[in-house]
C-alpha cells in the first residue's frame, strides 16, 4: 500500500485551506464560543491513544517542530501546544538598546501609530483606544510611535517573553469573540482585534522608563491565556475587566506568560521607536530576536 509523504499531504491541505471562501467557513462560520471550549477540554484529555491520535493529526496539520521541546513526551495535546523549551533554544538580543520579539512569530502590519489609528492588514485600519478597551489616554500615549502585529501559527512555540528588562504596571484583561487572526479573516472581519477577547499589558522598561504596551489577543481555538507572573494569571478571565496594578519585574527574555494556541500580539511602543530595519511583512522571527529599537537615551516620552 502506497503511503503519502507526511509534508505532500500537508501541502495538499494547505492548498485547500488557501481557498478563501472555504478557510474562512471552516475557521469562522461556526459556534466559535463552543468549538474553543471544546478545545480546552479535549486537548487536556491524557488517554495515550486520544493522545497520540491528536498530536499526530496537529502535526499533519501544522509545521511543528519539537525537536528544541524541553520534554521529550507529552501527556496530552495541551502539553504539547504550551511546551516550554530546552535552556539556550532562543538566543535573546543582549544590546538595551533593542527592544526584541516577545514570541516566535510572523511580522504582519507594521509601521508607525498616527491619528490613533493602526493598520489591520493593508487597506484596513483599526481604532488603538478601541483595542485598548476605551483607554484614551494610553493610546494618546503612542501617538506617533510604532506598533508591530506578530502572528503565532498553531504550530509554533506559544510561550511569550519579556522583550526587554522592565516592570509590569499594570493588567487588563477584556472580554470578546474569538475569530480566526489569519491573514484570510484579517481582510474580511473589520476592526478584528478589537472585537476578540485579549489583555492589556502596561510594561515599564529599565533604564530611559519608556512606556510600552503588549496586547495578547486571543482567537479560535484559544482555550486560555496564562500569566505566569500574576497572581490573577490562572484566572484572568475572573478579573472582570479591571485594570489591575501589578509590580513585576522582569529581566529581558524571562517568561510572560502563553497561549493555549495560536494567536497574535500587538506591541505598541512610543515615539523615537523603530522597527529595525531589515524586518519585512512576513518575516518569520523567533523569541528573543531584535524587533525595534529604542530611541537616543535622552528622548523619554510616555
Amino acid at each position: 500500500m502506497m503511503t503519502i509523504p507526511r509534508t505532500s499531504l500537508r501541502r495538499a491541505l494547505a492548498r485547500v485551506g488557501a481557498q478563501e471562501d472555504l478557510n474562512f467557513l471552516l475557521t469562522n462560520r461556526l459556534p466559535r464560543r463552543l468549538a474553543t471550549r471544546f478545545m480546552g477540554w479535549f486537548s487536556r484529555i491524557e488517554q495515550p491513544q486520544i493522545r497520540d491520535l491528536s498530536i499526530a493529526t496537529w502535526r499533519l496539520f501544522c509545521d511543528v517542530d519539537l525537536s528544541d521541546a524541553r520534554e521529550t513526551r507529552f501527556s496530552s495535546l495541551h502539553a504539547a501546544f504550551v511546551r516550554a523549551l530546552q535552556p539556550g533554544a532562543r538566543p535573546v538580543e543582549a544590546d538595551p538598546a533593542i527592544l526584541t520579539s516577545p514570541s516566535d512569530a510572523i511580522l504582519g502590519a507594521h509601521g508607525r501609530i498616527e491619528a490613533g489609528r493602526l493598520f489591520q492588514i493593508k487597506g484596513l485600519s483599526y481604532r488603538l483606544a478601541d483595542l485598548l478597551g476605551g483607554d484614551a489616554a494610553r493610546a494618546h500615549a503612542h501617538e506617533g510611535g510604532a506598533y508591530a502585529t506578530l502572528r503565532l501559527t498553531a504550530g509554533m512555540y506559544h510561550r511569550f517573553h519579556a522583550p526587554h528588562d522592565l516592570q509590569v504596571e499594570s493588567v487588563r484583561h477584556i472580554w470578546g469573540d474569538t475569530w480566526n487572526v489569519n491573514p484570510i479573516a484579517l481582510k474580511r472581519v473589520e476592526a478584528l482585534f478589537c472585537r476578540n477577547e485579549r489583555a492589556v499589558l502596561r510594561l515599564r522598561l529599565a533604564g530611559g522608563g519608556h512606556a510600552v504596551t503588549l496586547v495578547p489577543v486571543a482567537a479560535i481555538l484559544v482555550a486560555g491565556l496564562r500569566l505566569g507572573f500574576f497572581p490573577e494569571g490562572a484566572a484572568l478571565r475572573g478579573t472582570g475587566g479591571r485594570t489591575l496594578p501589578c509590580s513585576a519585574t522582569l529581566a529581558k527574555g524571562d517568561e510572560m506568560g502563553w497561549f493555549e494556541h495560536g494567536s497574535t500580539i500587538v506591541v505598541l511602543a512610543p515615539p523615537g521607536f523603530a522597527l529595525c530595519p531589515t524586518l519585512r511583512e512576513g518575516d518569520r522571527l523567533r523569541m528573543g530576536e531584535p524587533l525595534m529599537r529604542l530611541p537616543a537615551p535622552s528622548v523619554v516620552v510616555g
